[in-house]
C-alpha cells in the first residue's frame, strides 16, 4: 500500500513538472510562431525566471525522491533545445 502511494506521488510530481515545462514550451512556441526578437529584455527576463523556477522545482522534487535526476535534466534539456531553435530561427530571419 505504501509503495503504491509513493508511486502515485512520484507520478503526480512528474506530471506537475511536465505541465510547468509545457507552459514554458508554449511561451517559446509563441515567440517562434511570431519570430519576435528573442533578445527582447522583457521576454528574456520572463523566460529566465520561468526556467530558473522550473529548475528549482525539479531540484526540490529530486531531493524529495519524487523524480529521478535524469528525468528532471531531460525536461530542462528539451526546453533548452527549443530555446536554441528559437534563437537559430531568429538569426536566419
Amino acid at each position: 500500500m505504501a509503495s503504491e502511494i509513493a508511486i502515485d506521488h512520484q507520478e503526480k510530481a512528474f506530471a506537475l513538472l511536465k505541465a510547468d515545462a509545457e507552459k514554458i514550451m508554449k511561451l517559446i512556441q509563441v515567440q517562434m510562431d511570431n519570430l519576435t526578437m528573442p533578445q527582447c529584455p522583457l521576454y528574456e527576463e520572463v523566460l529566465d525566471t520561468q526556467m530558473f523556477g522550473l529548475s528549482r522545482e525539479i531540484d526540490f522534487a529530486v531531493r524529495l525522491g519524487l523524480i529521478e535526476e535524469r528525468e528532471g535534466k531531460a525536461l530542462l534539456e528539451t526546453l533548452e533545445r527549443e530555446l536554441s531553435a528559437l534563437h537559430e530561427a531568429f538569426t536566419k530571419k
